[in-house]
């Protein structure tokens, strides 16, 4: 893996606790990666001189080669959390990458893509290179999220919608207030509710343990199909 040098360009708070970072490279003209790879930090912690490795997926489209983004969560006392909420605009920082397997490539089969919480970011860059080759293909996407104050990315993914003729989106609530109209529970119904087939499907699931295991038995007992896998906390 290559490291990076990079400046942070822009910082933009989506909610309360989640933030996403631009950077732009300063030793290099470009970063390649696919959709769905991930960059690693060494950061310090409190516990230990040994600096703290965490990965981070790559949120923007890898036909951005001078920069990338990132979106990440608040975690009171993660070392790569607390690290990457103190960079400010025109900080300075270093990353190693890109890696990973969890990435979209050519193929004629639908989408389902599931998420919960952070673990949009990869998915994210998947659905802009979906976009920008104005794919054909049949594309769903059900993201899990807790309450209102938590939602971002809404209007960017009705903008994709627009450019993607064939991809639908839900957003749920697992605990919305009386006021909230949109869908509300778990994704796993959901997912089970609308998948009827799996000969022609390929998934991509991301964000936490219980969601991955609950959803991938679901699918499982409908039948093979691939399913990748990237699980960001337990």
């Amino acid at each position: 893996m290559e490291t990076f040098t990079a400046e942070v360009s822009k910082t933009r708070s989506l909610t309360h606790d989640v933030r996403e970072i631009e950077l732009t490279l300063l030793d290099a003209a470009r970063i390649d990666f696919m959709p769905g790879q991930f960059v690693s930090f060494e950061v310090p912690r409190r516990s230990s001189s040994l600096p703290a490795t965490r990965p981070y997926s790559i949120a923007s489209s890898p036909n951005q080669r001078d920069a990338i983004q990132l979106v990440l969560n608040r975690v009171s006392g993660g070392p790569g959390s607390e690290y990457l909420f103190g960079l400010q605009q025109g900080d300075c920082t270093s990353f190693r990458g890109p890696a990973g397997t969890f990435v979209l490539r050519d193929s004629p089969r639908d989408l389902l893509f599931v998420a919960t919480g952070t673990g949009i970011a990869p998915i994210r860059s998947m659905l802009r290179v979906l976009a920008e080759a104005s794919s054909s293909r049949t594309i769903a996407l059900f993201w899990g999220l807790r309450r209102e104050r938590d939602l971002y990315y809404q209007d960017e993914l009705n903008s994709l919608r627009e450019r993607l003729p064939r991809f639908s989106f839900v957003t749920t609530l697992s605990q919305p207030s009386n006021d909230w109209r949109g869908a509300a529970g778990y994704v796993t119904p959901l997912v089970d509710a609308h998948v009827t087939d799996v000969a022609n499907l390929e998934v991509f699931l991301c964000g936490n343990g219980s969601m991955i295991r609950d959803v991938r038995d679901m699918l499982r007992g409908k039948g093979l199909c691939p399913i990748r896998v990237e699980q960001y906390y337990r």
